[in-house]
């Protein structure tokens, strides 16, 4: 794995000095000074819809909070230090985050997705977009060949998540992006599972980088955001239009508690990626349990690419329990320390089935054909302690085997 001490070290910070200051230290200070008259050290939480002019048109840099607002710009400029970009806009959602970029597109453009990207995203693409001729082709994004023979002349948008969403495969960024820039399309990844502490996009290659602000960022489960980050004024202004103009922004609370969320982001990452690994190895020796999907195996496909790609593996799993539906369904049931819920990266452990809740959305024999089953068992390991989380997946394989 690479060395996050000597990672990309961002642009340059609010007093204009070059910022060679490491990803911890920049999680907490980029884009944020005291408060200029009061010395508070924290953010202000700007609670306002508008602001005063001094003459017909000339502000003092802000004018509506949808368009801007003081407790946004400092997430805005903290994220883009973290994702190596120049240049972030936030959104009241991961989706609307998603939704922006899309909004980029026009009627008759084609996008090639991943075949097992968020449930959201495949159906804001099929359900939302394609009434409006924008045509998605799903394939293995793993597969080079299989993505060259999907692009198209009208292919404007190569949509990349890594580590996928469930089943944890990982994606070659810098060579998915090649493969885009040939056609003179955008390349996009969803780095919400690695986050920037564990891997940064841009560096490779991509031309915009998708977080869901609610997860890891946030780390709470207490607040909705997504984010984008570019490093590219243009392709940030054109975004920055569909922001003002469709609206998704986050309020400034929000804003707050994420910037709050960044703060911490290395702490809790080194506690999430420790105790999915020691999990992982458990898992993966259990014998009711035939299958796990975590880069930080060997026996993972993608585990060398991860180890280059990424800083570390990351706090999500998946695997097979080795029984029926409803024995699977009972064991995300018959947990303590995991709650059964949807979401992930925040502090507390979470425990899903993807077919019945996150992917739900997605048709049964599409979500074979990628090897979406309906015993997968998603987890979002949290930072409890690794010794509990292991006693609480065996009391709840001894109830479902019952």
């Amino acid at each position: 794995m690479s060395d996050r001490s000597d990672s990309h070290e961002g642009d340059a910070d609010d007093e204009g000095d070059a910022d060679d200051r490491r990803f911890e230290t920049r999680a907490i200070h980029a884009g944020q000074e005291p408060d200029p008259e009061t010395g508070a050290l924290m953010t202000p939480i700007h609670a306002n819809s508008t602001y005063k002019q001094d003459a017909p048109g000339e502000h003092r840099g802000y004018e509506y909070s949808r368009t801007g607002n003081p407790t946004r710009t400092d997430l805005e400029a903290n994220l883009a230090s973290l994702e190596s970009g120049s240049h972030a806009r936030c959104f009241s959602s991961g989706m609307g985050a998603i939704n922006t970029v899309l909004n980029l597109l026009e009627a008759g453009d084609h996008v090639v997705a991943g075949d097992d990207v968020y449930g959201g995203t495949h159906r804001i693409l099929t359900q939302v977009y394609e009434q409006y001729d924008l045509e998605t082709t799903f394939v293995d994004t793993t597969d080079h060949d299989a993505v060259r023979d999907a692009m198209r002349e009208e292919t404007e948008l190569v949509w990349v998540e890594t580590p996928t969403n469930p089943l944890l495969n990982v994606n070659d960024i810098g060579a998915l992006a090649d493969i885009a820039h040939e056609a003179d399309a955008l390349c996009a990844v969803d780095n919400t599972f690695a986050t920037p502490y564990l891997q940064r996009p841009l560096e490779h290659g991509a031309d915009i980088v998708c977080q869901s602000l609610t997860k890891y960022l946030g780390g709470h489960s207490d607040t909705i955001g997504g984010a984008l980050v570019v490093d590219d004024a243009e392709l940030d202004e054109r975004l920055g239009f569909y922001q003002n103009s469709v609206g998704a922004t986050p309020g400034p609370f929000d804003s707050f508690l994420v910037l709050r969320g960044t703060k911490t982001l290395p702490v809790r990452m080194d506690r999430h990626c420790e105790n999915a690994m020691e999990l992982a190895q458990w898992l993966e020796d259990h014998d009711d349990v035939s299958r796990v999907y975590y880069p930080g195996l060997e026996s993972h496909p993608d585990h060398d690419l991860a180890a280059e790609q990424m800083d570390a593996f990351g706090g999500m799993l998946s695997f097979e329990f080795d029984g029926t539906l409803e024995q699977g369904s009972t064991v995300v049931s018959e947990t303590e320390v995991f709650t059964l819920a949807e979401s992930l990266g925040g502090v507390e452990s979470l425990i899903e089935q993807p077919a019945a809740m996150t992917h739900a959305a997605i048709p049964r024999e599409e979500r074979l054909a990628a090897g979406l089953t309906d015993g997968l068992i998603r987890v979002s390991v949290g930072i409890e302690h690794v010794d509990d989380m292991k006693a609480d997946f065996q009391q709840a394989f001894d109830a479902a085997l019952e």
